[in-house]
């Protein structure tokens, strides 16, 4: 069997050349980074449950008709997607503040914004991903207005469908990240949804506690990563209750003597 040749590798996934033109296959890895990289670690397993969670997560918003680069899920680590050109910005949707917000506006961790809040991060590692305005995205053409347009659009109804998905199995969605890519037909180009979604790009906190049920108890020495995973796995319904290779957090606070 021939090597499959690697065409990008990043701080949580792996993208390899796909087994068809225009088509990759996206490998999840159990690396775990924070803080722009400074923090690195390991969650055994994320890749496996990440794979799921965002396959679960992007098919549902494929039926309601959101263009998303997801074609199938392979293995347990592995999906195809479809090849497209990133759009260098990070969207970042914001319901309740928490996370750089807090900090940068000095508000408390919690609060229910008056209306979501989106932001736009220019993608790069070695500037610390700097918070942009439309005003740089237009100026340095990483997207066009129209495209700004689509991206904005879709991150509304993605939110929307997302908080409900979620309020419906007890975890509030505090904010996310999502990525865009476009793909080119002929001349024209149009935008998609990329890259994935789970709890490593969600802030998702159980409702009744307001237990961080995401990357956030990695970043903060929390503990329980591992379980935090899984039981965002088994509210959507991805792992059987019961399951022995699961612990919810309350028995994750037990065993630590909380």
């Amino acid at each position: 069997m021939s090597r499959r040749r690697q065409i990008y590798e990043g701080k949580a996934k792996i993208l390899y050349e796909g087994p068809e033109p225009g088509t990759l296959i996206q490998y999840f890895k159990d690396d775990a980074t924070a803080f722009n990289a400074q923090k690195k670690g390991t969650i055994s397993g994320k890749g496996v449950l990440n794979n799921r969670i965002s396959e679960h997560v992007f098919t549902l918003l494929g039926n309601i008709g959101v263009p998303t680069h997801f074609i199938r899920r392979l293995n347990m680590r592995e999906q195809l997607i479809r090849q497209c050109e990133i759009v260098p910005i990070e969207v970042v949707i914001r319901n309740v503040a928490a996370g750089s917000l807090s900090k940068r506006l000095g508000l408390e961790e919690g609060f229910q914004l008056p209306r979501t809040i989106i932001e736009y991060y220019y993608k790069d590692d070695a500037l610390g991903d700097p918070l942009v305005s439309e005003e740089h995205i237009a100026c340095f053409g990483w997207a066009s207005q129209d495209e700004m347009h689509d991206i904005a659009d879709m991150a509304i109804r993605v939110n929307d469908f997302m908080t409900g998905l979620f309020a419906g199995v007890g975890i509030r969605l505090v904010d996310f990240k999502l990525e865009f890519g476009r793909i080119w037909e002929n001349d024209f180009s149009r935008i998609i949804l990329a890259d994935e979604i789970s709890p490593d790009g969600c802030r998702l906190w159980d409702m009744a506690s307001g237990e961080k049920l995401d990357k956030d108890r990695f970043r903060q020495d929390l503990g329980g990563e591992v379980e935090a995973y899984q039981e965002i796995a088994r509210r959507l319904g991805l792992m059987p209750e019961g399951e022995n290779t699961v612990l919810d957090m309350a028995e994750h606070r037990k065993n630590r003597g909380k």
